[in-house]
Parts: structure tokens; sequence; C-alpha cells
């Protein structure tokens, strides 16, 4: 078995990993600075889950982990078999103790997910419609620090309501044993029993200091309310572009390309043979489905443009579609990598997602280009994208709900359509092979191919990761062990003798470990870390004899030595 590779952190030098207990790894960047429970309210029947779940689904795909807890689920669990309409009356005073003790046990897994388990939102589905269980929420989240985003949906229309009860209600477990019209009848009874006690948000009055946005009437109109941050703006935009209106999204590759049968990733070369084959067979494929105001989207490389020409249909070219950037290793073969770049070729095979090509992209890069493609996608109705296989990936994992690890073993042939038709709480996917040969380009995730101590993978070699903490801390001493077990043999490239203060400069001396500070920057030796100073940045290795140093540049970087900067965990 091969030895897993990384870089220490202070030497460009390559080393066997050691298998002691790594330091954690977060699952992705940090878009909040404090937990978020995002708290749906409004009727039954009007959306609540469906946003829910689709909102859910968005934040998981650009890396913000996320989970719903639906206060319905902890009912049924909780009683087992449902009766009728009854249950839900306000006058039952035995059902209402049952439905709140169950929203409180969702309060509880939603504290336990925001701080033990790593997640930084938490959708509480539930109706929600009194202020009493709405200052309940609002209570709980002040006890443990956490911020609350109110999404309340309003819909008046009749039939969009009768719409949803007949596609999702009536399947539900509380009506396995009943027909259709027994349900209906029963749900709308259960909805009278809520909108006698019904207190919508009310932004202008009582409400006027929460955090919300009402959805009215499925997307015709929004109603916002401060807005306390960065991902709660990006939720507003998210569900200012969302609609349930029917469409189908189709998305292929383009058609074989010259560097695919030559076996190389990236580039910009032209079809194949077959490729073109392909295109001719894609544009019967989309004359045969007789789709009215169809939209073709492609990539602005060759491949996509040549398959997207031979429809004979109007189409945009999107830069943000481009496959994605290898970097130094554009144009070559995998086996090409492996010989040239072995260190990289090693460091790829352990963490595909977060692995970023020198000077190009990882796929978590990729899927923040991708976002403006998302959401347009969203605004669409009927819609063809051609696209890449990496690019492919990322927009199928939003879809169908894939996380990270999954998304770059994703499975998209050549000379396939995969047609996505929207459904009440997901996709339907089909795979239509418009035979025509085509060479293999997917790569199994090797068996061999361990995930090493990511925190040790050398620099920009993964996309940079946020610290745990919402505020950012010194860790030295959990890091110390690692530094000193990889760096006891490297040369101290400090000088022998460090001056006390530079010529012209404003400098003082951290005297534990002989740390230059000058100008509040901190200058290390790259055999240790100055406990006493969170910023770790430079590696200083030519300081004249006299004792003076360059000048620092424009950011206080340019100390006449390596710049090498060190992660923090």
């Amino acid at each position: 078995m091969p030895l897993e590779l990384t870089q220490s952190r202070v030497q460009k030098i390559w080393i066997p990993v050691d298998h002691r207990p790594s330091l954690p790894r977060t699952c992705g960047p940090k878009l909040t600075n404090s937990p978020t429970v995002i708290v749906m309210v409004g009727l039954p029947a009007r959306g609540k889950t469906y946003i829910s779940k689709k909102l859910t689904r968005y934040l998981n795909w650009i890396g913000v982990p996320t989970k719903v807890f639906n206060v319905g689920e902890y009912r049924r669990e909780a009683v087992k078999h449902y009766s009728s309409y009854n249950f839900f009356r306000p006058d039952n005073e035995e059902a209402m103790r049952v439905r709140k003790q169950c929203a409180l046990a969702a309060l509880r897994d939603v504290k336990s997910y925001l701080t033990k388990e790593g997640g930084q939102i938490s959708v509480f589905d539930a109706t929600n419609t009194t202020r009493e269980r709405r200052h309940m929420i609002l209570n709980f989240a002040k006890e443990n620090d956490f911020k609350v985003f109110f999404i309340e949906s309003v819909c008046d229309d009749p039939t969009v309501v009768a719409s949803n009860i007949r596609e999702v209600k009536i399947s539900s477990p509380d009506y396995k044993d009943c027909n259709s019209a027994e349900a209906m009848e029963d749900f709308m009874k259960r909805i009278n029993c809520y909108e006698a006690s019904y207190q919508p948000l009310d932004p202008d009055k009582c409400d006027r200091d929460l955090s919300l946005i009402k959805v009215i009437d499925v997307g015709r109109r929004f109603l916002v309310n401060r807005v306390q941050d960065h991902i709660q703006s990006r939720i507003v935009y998210y569900l200012m572009n969302i609609h349930v209106q029917p469409r189908t999204i189709y998305l292929c590759r383009h058609g074989e390309s010259e560097h695919n049968l030559q076996g190389k990733i990236g580039g910009d070369s032209g079809l194949s043979v077959r490729g073109r084959k392909f295109a001719n067979a894609l544009s019967k494929f989309v004359e045969e489905q007789n789709l009215k105001d169809l939209k073709v989207w492609a990539s602005q490389l060759k491949s996509t443009i040549q398959t997207a020409e031979a429809l004979q249909l109007p189409y945009e070219q999107w830069k943000a579609l481009n496959e994605i950037d290898a970097g130094v290793c554009e144009e070559m073969t995998y086996e090409e990598i492996k010989d040239t770049y072995p260190e990289e070729y090693a460091l790829r095979e352990q963490d595909k997602y977060y692995y970023r090509y020198p000077t190009g992209e990882s796929y978590q890069d990729l899927v923040q280009r991708l976002e403006p493609v998302i959401m347009e996608l969203e605004r669409q109705e009927n819609v063809l994208v051609i696209c890449h296989q990496a690019v492919l990936r990322c927009l199928l994992a939003y879809f169908l709900d894939k996380s990270a690890e999954e998304m770059p073993y994703l499975r998209c042939p050549l000379h396939t359509v995969l047609k996505l038709t929207p459904v009440a709480y997901g996709c339907r996917v089909e795979s239509i092979y418009l035979n025509v040969e085509s060479v293999n380009t997917h790569r199994e995730r090797s068996e061999d191919a361990k995930k090493g101590p990511n925190p040790l993978m050398r620099r920009n070699s993964v996309t940079p990761l946020a610290s745990p903490e919402p505020t950012k801390k010194p860790r030295i001493n959990s890091f110390e062990e690692h530094v000193a077990s990889t760096s006891a043999a490297l040369p101290n490239c400090l000088p022998p003798e460090v001056p006390a203060q530079l010529p012209g400069q404003c400098a003082e001396l951290c005297q534990a470990k002989q740390t230059l500070v000058p100008n509040g920057q901190t200058v290390l030796c790259a055999s240790w870390l100055c406990e006493f100073h969170e910023v770790k940045a430079v590696v200083l290795n030519d300081i004249s004899s006299d004792g003076s140093a360059p000048s620092p540049g424009p950011r206080g970087e340019a100390w006449g030595g390596e710049m090498l900067t060190l992660m923090e965990k």
C-alpha cells in the first residue's frame, strides 16, 4: 500500500504521514458567526416542508451543515395511530400537551445538532402559528446564543392549497388507511382547527424586531424584515428565486472530445467523430421532446459549443459552466500526473472534494462558481445544460441532495442525457442513453486511498477552511506536538543573533521564544511558533549582516523571505 503523503506546515518538503490522532478538520468554511435556527411559520398545506427541504438541500450544497427537524415526525413517533382532525382541536388539552412535548423534544435535538454535532443551521419545521409558541422558541434560542430567522408561508389561493393536499398530504402516514376523499375532508378540517388560533407574523407591530421573510402566494410577493447577517441574506435571495411551476431540466455532457480519447483532463479540444455523431443525436432527441421555449446553455469551451451548434437553436454561453481548472495538470493524463506530480496525485486521491490543483480549482471552488447557475436554473422553466463532467457532478449533487464526499464520484457518462423532473420533496431522474459509443472517463475512488490528516496538507492544496470556533483563537497547545515531530530535523532558518530592533522599524522582542514582532506582524522561525501571537506568517531568512531587513510591502508581507501562510485550525 502506498504511503499517504502530506507536507509539514513550516517547510515545503514531503514526509510520510504518521498515524497518530490528527487535528480535527471542520466540514467546511463557517458562513455563520453563530448557529442559526430557521423557524417555519404557516398553516398546513402552505409549502413549509417543501421550502424546508429545498432550502436545506441548497445550504448543504454550498457547504453549510444544515438539518431539518420536522415536528410532525416527532408527533407521529409519539402517537402511533392517528385517529382524526380532533387531535388538532385547540380545546383538546391532552393533545395540546403531547404536541408541546414533541416540539420541546425537537428543540432538544436542535440544540444537540448545533452544539455537539457540527451543525451550523437547523430548520424547525412546524406550524408555529401562535405567538406563544414562537416566544418559546425565541427564549430557547436566547438561552443557547442561537440566531433566529422566521420564514412564513402565506397562501390564500384555494387551488394551490388543494393541489398541495392532493400531491403530498393524503399520501402521508396519517392517512395510509383512508381513501383520497376521506383524507381530503379530514385534512381540510385540520386546517380549520389551526385557523382558529392562527396569529400571522406582523413586522409592522408585534414582530418588528424579528428577522423574517413572508413568502406570499408561492413566491408572487415577499416581505422581508431585519435581515441580520450574510447567511440570512443568502437565504432570502434563494427563496426569491425558487418557484413551483412544472418544468423539466436536461443535463448532459458535451460529445466525446479529442482529449477524452487521449485520456487528458482539461484543455479546450474539439469533438471527435463520435462526439459529432452524439451532437446530431442530441438534436433529434430535443426535437422529439417538443418543448416550448426550451433554453440551451453551454460553456465557453469548444466541445460544448460544437455540441450546442448542432441543435440549431439559440443558446447562451456561461463561463461559469467551464470545466474545473486543473492548473498545472491541464492537458495531462492521470498517468502523467502520477509520474510528474506524485504528491499532488496522492493528495487528490485522499480528498477529492477539498483538494485544489496547484494554480487551479477544487470541487468546492467549483460549487461556489456554479451558485449563480443554480439560482438562474431555479428561476427557469425548461432548460438544457450542456457542460462538463465535474460541472455536471456539482449540478447533479444539488438536485439529488448528494454530500460533498459523494459528489466527485457521481457517474456522469458521455452521450447520456439526464432528465430531471422536480417532484414534491425532491427530483425524479431519468437517464437516457442516445446510443452513441464513447470512452469511459469515470474513475472510481481507489480502495487503497485513505484520507490523510487534512490539517497538515500543504498550503493551497485544499480550499482554506475557517476556524471551527466563531471567534478565532490560537490553538498552539494541540498543534505543537505535530510541529515538534515534523520539524525537529529541519534547519533553523533564523540567524544566530536576532536583532532586538530593526533600524527604522517599531519592533519588540518576545523573549520567551526570541520572536521578532515588527509593526504588529509576527516573524517566525520555520521550526517553531510563538504561543503569544495569533498571526503566523513569515519565514525570515535574509536579514543582512548589519541587522537590517527590507521594509515590509504594502501588506507587510515582503520581509525578504518566503511567505508561508499557516492555516490555523
